[in-house]
Formats: C-alpha cells, sequence, structure tokens
C-alpha cells in the first residue's frame, strides 16, 4: 500500500507538477522556521528586559549569549547532516531535532538561569539534526530524472514557505508577550514546531522516497578521524581560551570568556582546512582553494545579515520611532500589537554615586516632586534612598525631548520584534523578480555568473549598512532623537536584493567546486563562516554602548562588505573559470 502511495505521489512529476511531498516539507519547514525565528526574534529583548519579566542582563551580556548561540546553531548542522548521510537518516533526524527543538523552546518558558541556557543548547543540538536534513530530503525527491527539471522551482517554493514563517511569528511573539508574558510567546514556538512535525508524521508515505541513505566511499573520511583531527581539537582549545587570557592577562581578550573561547575553538578548526588545501594537488587544490577565499570573505556578509538579532534589533528598540498613526493604532491595538510604556519615574537597586559623593544637594541637583531629584549628569533619583530612577520601562523616553512626551504620561508603541518581518516580507515580494529578471538574462546569455552575483551580493550588503549611516545622519542626535521607522524598512530591503544574491548559491557553489570525498567536510566550512559571522555580529553589539559615534559601528560593515565585494571581483576571472572547469558552466 505504501509503495503505491509513493507511486501516485511521483506520477505529478511525470507530468510536470511537484509531487506532494514538496508541499509536506514545505508547511513542515514553515512551521520549524517560524518557531526559530520567533524565538531568535525576541531572544535579545528577553535577556535584557528587567521591568517586564525578562532576564535583566546587561546589553553586553545579552549581545553575548545571542552571538554565542547564533555561531553554535550554525555549526551543528554540520555535525547533525553527517550522521544522518552516514548512520541515522534523513527523516529520523529530523524527528530528532524536531523533539530537541521542541523541549527547547518549552524549556525557555521556565523561570530560572539553568532552564535558559539547558533550552538553547536543546535548540543547538536539535537544529543541528533538522535543518540540513529537511533540505536534503527535498534535493533527493527532485534528484529523478523526471523531477530535475522542477528542483530549482521546488527550492523556491520551499523557501518561501520559511519567510511565511519568519514573517508571521512575530505578530504572534508581539500579541503573546504583550498580553500574557514571555513564557507564552517561547511556547507558542514550541507549540509550532510540533504542529509541523505531526504534519510530518501525518504525511510520512510522501516523503519516504527522499530517504536515500548515502553509501559510504573508501575515501570518505570516518566521522572518528572527523572527530580527532577537527572537533576534539577545538573543544580543547574552547577550553583554553576560556581559561587561559584571564589567568595571564587578568582578563578576556574579546570582552567576555565566551568570545575567547569560541576564537580559541575556531583556530584548530581553520588550521584543519588551510591543511587540505596544502595537501591537494591539481584541481582539487584549485576548488579547496577557491572556497576557502570565498568562506573567508562570506564572514562578512553574515556578519551584516545577523545584525538582525543583535545591533538592529537595540536601534529597533532604542533609537526608532515606534509610534504608530491614530488610525492603525487603533487596528493593532485590538489585535494586541502594541506595548504600552510610561514616562513615570521608577526605583531600580542601584545608588548613584556620583549624588553620595556630593555633599551639597542643592548644587547639584534640581527638585522633581516630594521624592525625586535631578542631577547636574542627567540622572533621576530619590532623594532619600539616593537609589537612580529610569524613565519608561523600556527607556524608550531616554532620547525623546521632554516636550514631546504624551500628555498621558504613556504612549502605545509597535513592538521592536515586528521590524523583523520586513526582512521576510521583502524576500516574499522580491524573489519573484529576482527569478524573472534572471531567466531573462539566462536567455539572453547574459546572466552574471556564481561569482559575480556572490561580489554583487557583498557590495548590496555593505550599501545596506550603509543607510544606517543615513539614518544617523538624519537627525542630530540619536541620544536626543528618534530616527524614522523607514530607515530600517530601506536597509532590509537593500540587504534583501544581497541575501536572494548569495544565500541560494552557498551550498551549491560548494557543492560544485568540493572534490567528491571532501564535499561534507566543506560544507561545514560554509557553516563555519555561517557560524563566525554570528559571532562577530553578537561581539560588535555587545559593545554597543561604547560606540558613541553610531555611524562608526555601520561604517565599519560598509568598509568590510565593499572590501570583500573588491576582493571577489579581482579573482573573478580565475573563479569563473574554477567552476567551469568543474562543472562546465560559470
Amino acid at each position: 500500500m505504501e509503495d503505491q502511495l509513493i507511486a501516485a505521489d511521483l506520477e505529478g512529476g511525470k507530468k510536470g507538477k511537484h509531487p506532494k511531498a514538496l508541499y509536506i516539507l514545505f508547511l513542515t519547514e514553515m512551521w520549524e522556521r517560524f518557531a526559530y525565528y520567533l524565538m531568535v526574534g525576541i531572544l535579545l529583548l528577553y535577556l535584557i528586559d528587567d521591568k517586564t519579566g525578562g532576564k535583566g542582563m546587561t546589553e553586553k551580556m545579552g549581545a553575548d549569549v545571542v552571538g554565542s548561540f547564533i555561531a553554535l546553531v550554525y555549526l551543528t548542522p554540520f555535525i547533525g547532516g553527517l550522521l544522518a548521510d552516514r548512520y541515522l537518516g534523513y527523516i529520523r533526524s529530523i524527528f530528532i531535532g524536531g523533539t530537541l527543538m521542541a523541549l527547547g523552546y518549552f524549556g525557555l518558558a521556565i523561570p530560572g538561569n539553568t532552564a535558559l541556557y539547558v533550552s538553547l543548547l536543546l535548540i543547538i543540538v536539535g537544529n543541528g539534526f533538522f535543518k540540513p536534513n529537511i533540505s536534503t530530503l527535498l534535493g533527493n525527491i527532485y534528484n529523478r530524472d523526471d523531477l530535475k527539471p522542477l528542483k530549482d522551482n521546488a527550492y523556491n517554493i520551499f523557501y518561501m514557505g520559511i519567510n511565511i514563517g519568519a514573517l508571521v511569528c512575530n505578530f504572534v511573539a508581539a500579541y503573546l508577550r504583550n498580553q500574557y508574558g514571555w513564557g507564552y510567546a517561547f511556547a507558542a514556538a514550541g507549540i509550532g514546531l510540533v504542529i509541523g512535525m505531526i504534519i510530518l508524521a501525518s504525511n510520512l508515505p510522501k516523503v519516504r522516497i527522499g530517504e536515500v541513505k548515502k553509501e559510504i566511499h573508501q575515501e570518505d573520511m570516518p566521522l572518528g578521524k572527523i572527530f580527532g583531527y577537527v572537533f576534539l581539537p577545538a573543544i580543547i582549545a574552547a577550553i583554553i581560551g576560556w581559561i587561559l587570557p584571564k589567568m595571564i592577562f587578568g582578563q578576556t581578550i574579546m570582552g567576555s570568556q565566551s568570545n575567547d573561547a569560541f576564537i580559541f575553538a575556531c583556530l584548530p578548526i581553520i588550521a584543519f582546512y588551510i591543511s587540505l588545501y596544502i595537501k591537494a594537488k591539481g584541481q582539487d587544490k584549485k576548488g579547496i582553494g577557491s572556497l576557502l577565499f570565498i568562506f573567508g570573505i562570506s564572514i562578512i556578509f553574515w556578519t551584516i545579515y545577523n545584525q538582525n538579532s543583535t545591533g538592529l534589533t537595540l536601534w529597533a528598540q532604542k533609537h526608532t520611532d515606534r509610534t504608530v498613526s491614530p488610525t492603525a493604532q487603533k487596528v493593532a491595538s485590538s489585535l494586541g500589537f502594541l506595548q504600552t510604556v510610561s514616562d513615570t519615574p521608577r526605583l531600580v537597586d542601584k545608588v548613584d554615586p556620583y549624588f553620595v559623593d556630593v555633599k551639597d544637594n542643592s548644587a547639584v541637583a534640581e527638585p522633581m516632586g516630594d521624592h525625586y531629584l535631578k542631577l547636574q549628569n542627567g540622572n533621576i533619583v530619590d532623594k532619600n534612598t539616593h537609589t537612580v530612577q529610569v524613565m519608561g520601562p523600556d527607556a524608550y523616553f531616554n532620547n525623546v525631548p521632554k516636550e514631546e512626551w504624551p500628555p498621558a504620561h504613556s504612549e502605545q508603541l509597535a513592538n521592536t520584534e515586528l521590524f523583523q518581518s520586513i526582512n521576510p516580507l521583502f524576500i516574499i515580494i522580491f524573489t519573484p523578480m529576482i527569478v524573472f529578471i534572471f531567466s531573462y538574462l539566462r536567455r539572453r546569455r547574459r546572466e552574471p555568473s556564481t561569482a559575480t552575483k556572490f561580489g554583487l551580493a557583498l557590495f548590496i550588503s555593505g550599501l545596506s549598512a550603509l543607510v544606517m549611516v543615513f539614518a544617523i545622519m538624519s537627525v542630530n542626535s540619536v541620544y536626543l532623537q528618534k530616527t524614522s521607522p523607514y530607515w530600517l524598512w530601506g536597509t532590509y530591503a537593500v540587504f534583501t536584493v544581497s541575501e536572494l544574491l548569495l544565500s541560494p548559491i552557498g551550498l551549491s557553489l560548494v557543492s560544485k567546486l568540493a572534490p567528491a570525498r571532501l564535499t561534507a567536510l566543506l560544507m561545514g566550512g560554509w557553516f563555519l563562516s555561517t557560524s563566525i559571522g554570528g559571532k562577530i555580529a553578537g561581539v560588535m553589539t555587545s559593545f554597543w554602548d561604547d560606540f558613541t559615534d553610531k555611524k562608526v559601528f555601520f561604517l565599519i560593515l560598509v568598509i568590510a562588505a565593499f572590501i570583500g565585494g573588491i576582493l571577489i571581483f579581482s579573482r573573478l576571472k580565475s573563479l569563473n573559470s574554477i567552476v567551469k572547469e568543474k562543472t562546465g558552466s560559470a
């Protein structure tokens, strides 16, 4: 009976139609990405929130945790993919990963730091089993001769599922955390993932055609050897990085022990990939060398990409005007998408040393009501306890002139995480346009080569960061004024073009240039570059307050991206030649 169902499912492919398996995987991935982007969209906000039930971390520590999480979540797919290829199979790995991630999302709803870190670890490991294998399953289904012509179109449809989930999830997160609290929002991510797993489990006969276990060839590097050469040295180096700098220098090198540990862990992995290049010969050497060059440059792109969950999240929260028009306010408020902030002073557990050291209070402070004094350094303190007052539950009014504060002493604002729906919205809008443009150019044999697209993506991602430089220049001071939300719309619009040029071709380029026996290892190199980019984004954001001129923060990204684009174009002829030699086309 199962064979008959599989045969019936494939029948559509022979008639130029997609098999039902595509839509099953589309819905599964849509719900999984709904869960992931819901969680990562509010993670930094949750960690630094000390007013509505969050963890109350400093921005520096919160950015460190998010950067480490993103770095590790992009590393584990390499391991999960290898285990699925050789031992577990793809469907079993997907269910293992989905189960671990669901437990992680539900765990984030539990109070306590232990629950937080255990939950993040479960999501990291679970993503390693889930993420690479659902894409591989889809690819295997479309490897049949009768379905190969539909493969690119199938991945476009699949990618739409990812972005529908990423678009919708932020509205769900905003509603639940506004109405019920953080825990309900994280639990919704868990429920979304469970729905995706139920859809897959209910339709297993339709997707089992993709369960093609990879044969282990003699030239494949055994997992034990990979562990001994790559992961064991990285684990040892991470431990050294965690302990040694603080022991020798009395402080960390990169701002935190986790940053130091990650950088140290990367060193033996990078050395291993360089050794592959040194030992290779002939065409293999050219292919590996080109990939290592591309991996190094792509770190810049992924650093800008991951600003979405780090730097741009802080920008949206602290420096963007999140008020909405009266008409929109009525609709959004009724749907629960707005949060209320107040300008009422609030006591925190901190004594202002400036106030305590001054004997004559009147010389440095002016009265503000019965209990409050405003100091010359701008702080507001309780005159009896000397504790600092904070204006507004999320400091929204800190850079709003007092004359612009609402007469009612409170304001309804769009939730910060809603801005993270802009990127997936533009992906859904721009994808058909990009596909049409390249199809048009392909028919006229003028489509840019893969390497050209890569270089263009670097330049365009740099332009997206340049938009933020103009955003800062649009006001006299970001410490005194909010910037228009249209600047965030602009930077996401520009970046989305670069994402559509680079992201879909990355793994394809690895498969084209990597020697057959090293494909899996070099796929790991692509994930490593993504991981390092995520970590750098977190490190940069952890120093957010140290950038007194915020233009410098974004100009670093602009300059790095432009240099990356120039380097790609400087080797364009060589890259095109190597791709052509390996595949017959550029």
